[in-house]
């Protein structure tokens, strides 16, 4: 059975000691886990230390100062979790071996890991990749491609709403929860999260590229019926699924010569967060993602901080200013 190795310093309080043990021999936990626990359980003694509290004598407010000590020296919330956890089966054992009544980390939770910001492009590469044109491609293909990606980033849909838009309104459509592009008002009805519907504004460009792609859409097919209902089909005639959607859209990215590649989502980000930077008008990017919640839509208020943030260390002069 695997040592601890001798570079970790063995804890000297002999019950820490028999827990060790008995998780490696009993137990028979790997090697590295019976190193982190010991780790884990060294940081312990020494907290405890820190308060004159032998370790079978610490309470829940202890294990909460700890936690919070740990957090402000910078460990991330994951980690906390980690430790958490050998402490409490620590505790554990303690409580069948009658030395303790009460597991001191029982309701302790570590704090909660902060969420990572949406990836969003810059507005550059949003413009370049709705711009990019594939000379070289399909006509039918690059027209329906096109269309997606200004549709994408253009209304900030959902890629499944993307996929459930219908070419046209129908009673059909309306049954069974699709929506519908309608040209004449420049408007996309959206079936979205939670059944609920809203209409987002279609931009000029967006317009011109869907008017581009119907044009083209049913010529694979002619009058056969093969044709699906749907506002974008695959080769088959069959409505265009969001995998498809995704796998086109991060291989139209790299010939566009961005250095991401790109997902559907991430033109959902791009729409929100330089339609925030342009307007300020957080109710309004709500309405147009569809968000139930405001909360949620102000994520983006964060990604809008971080576009300034570069711009000013850019272009500030006491920003630039060299120490």
């Amino acid at each position: 059975m695997a040592e601890v190795p001798s570079s970790v310093p063995l804890p000297t309080d002999p019950h820490v000691l028999r827990y060790l043990e008995h998780v490696r021999v009993e137990k028979r936990l790997a090697a590295r886990t019976v190193t982190l626990y010991t780790l884990d359980l060294e940081k312990l003694a020494q907290l405890a230390a820190g308060v004159n509290t032998p370790m079978l004598q610490l309470t829940s407010a202890h294990i909460r100062r700890f936690v919070a000590q740990m957090h402000s020296g910078g460990r991330s919330g994951r980690g906390i979790a980690l430790i958490l956890s050998g402490w409490r089966g620590f505790y554990t054992w303690a409580g069948r071996q009658g030395l303790v009544a009460h597991n001191p980390v029982q309701d302790v939770r570590a704090p909660k890991a902060p969420k990572p910001l949406p990836k969003a492009l810059g507005v550059d590469d949003a413009v370049r990749l709705a711009d990019y044109e594939n000379t070289a491609a399909d006509p039918w293909l690059e027209a329906r491609d096109a269309a997606i990606v200004e549709l994408l980033y253009g209304c900030g849909l959902r890629v499944g709403e993307l996929v459930g838009l219908d070419a046209e309104p129908s009673a059909e459509a309306q049954r069974e929860g699709r929506g519908w592009i309608d040209l004449q008002a420049g408007e996309a009805h959206v079936f979205g999260k939670g059944s609920k519907r809203r209409s987002v504004p279609v931009g000029r460009a967006a317009v011109q590229a869907l008017k581009n792609w119907l044009a083209l859409r049913i010529q694979p097919f002619g009058a056969s019926g093969a044709l699906d209902a749907a506002l974008f089909v695959g080769q088959r005639g069959k409505r265009l699924t969001a995998q498809s959607v995704w796998l086109r859209l991060r291989q139209r990215s790299q010939q566009a010569g961005l250095t991401t590649p790109v997902h559907p989502h991430m033109l959902r980000h791009s729409f929100a967060s330089h339609v925030l930077q342009s307007s300020s008008d957080l109710r309004a990017v709500q309405e147009l993602l569809g968000h139930a919640n405001i909360t949620t839509t102000q994520v983006y208020t964060r990604l809008d901080f971080q576009h300034l943030a570069k711009v000013y260390d850019a272009a500030h002069p006491r920003a630039r200013k060299k120490s």
